[in-house]
């Protein structure tokens, strides 16, 4: 019978239940910080509203924050104007993007243009007959 007793489940105490609950926001209001200086992102792209149709202050002249600008075009910079060194390691691939040495097409040794022999040829051919005749049927 000990058994039986153990399995089955016990009745739900709502005063418990509430108890946790009360508990679980009185510790989620300690850790809660209240944030009543606001910005924009300077990291996410603005997009300029038009006023509303019947506004009558339409003329209102902001003053343009120089350091949110600078902040805002820095933003927007890519990873090589912003930094000197790169800062993760996906980063370090790539950083320095300028080739080792000149391109010079006429170069064989590192220039492998395409070649076309007799097999090359005849495929080629019998490739365009192919889609010719799937194209038209």
């Amino acid at each position: 019978m000990a058994d039986k007793r153990s399995k089955e489940k016990d009745p739900i105490d709502i005063v418990h239940q509430n108890a946790i609950h009360v508990e679980t926001i009185l510790k989620e209001q300690r850790h809660q910080k209240l944030y009543t200086k606001f910005s924009i992102n300077p990291y996410k792209k603005v997009h300029i509203l038009t006023d509303k149709p019947m506004s009558t202050n339409t003329d209102e002249q902001v003053e343009e924050d120089p350091a949110f600008l600078r902040r805002l075009r820095g933003a927007h910079l890519e990873p090589t104007k912003k930094y000197t060194h790169p800062m993760t390691e996906s980063q370090e691939i790539g950083w320095i993007s300028t080739p080792l040495i000149s391109s010079d097409r006429s170069d064989r040794r590192l220039n492998f243009q395409r070649q076309n022999t007799e097999i090359t040829k005849y495929m080629d051919a019998a490739w365009r007959i192919k889609e010719q005749t799937q194209n038209l049927g």
